[in-house]
């Protein structure tokens, strides 16, 4: 595993997303209750960024077409398309949060 350093606690609110990028790619980063979780950021139907869209508890709406990821396992849930998405392992060292991507 490689962690990145991505953000400070204290950059992602409770219950907010945010587009950090790793080895240039978009990750999505979610705080979920303190607890830290990362999918791909960019929704499979259209492309649209999941770290903009709606959090409601471990579920996120896609802000472009309303489709819908579980971001603790980067399942798609409901809405257009069919697709996944890659989740990375997250972990906190001291106030850095760190992501496997």
């Amino acid at each position: 595993m490689s962690f990145t350093k991505v953000a400070k606690t204290g950059d992602v609110a409770e219950g907010h997303g945010k587009c950090v990028v790793v080895g240039g790619k978009n990750i999505a980063l979610f705080n979920v209750g303190g607890t830290y979780y990362a999918i791909d950021d960019a929704c499979p139907h259209k492309g649209g960024p999941l770290s903009e869209g709606t959090l409601n508890g471990n579920d996120v709406t896609c802000p472009w077409h309303g489709a819908i990821f579980d971001v603790t396992t980067g399942a798609h849930l409901s809405g257009p398309g069919a697709s996944n998405v890659n989740e990375y392992k997250c972990r906190v060292e001291g106030d850095d949060v760190e992501v496997d991507a």
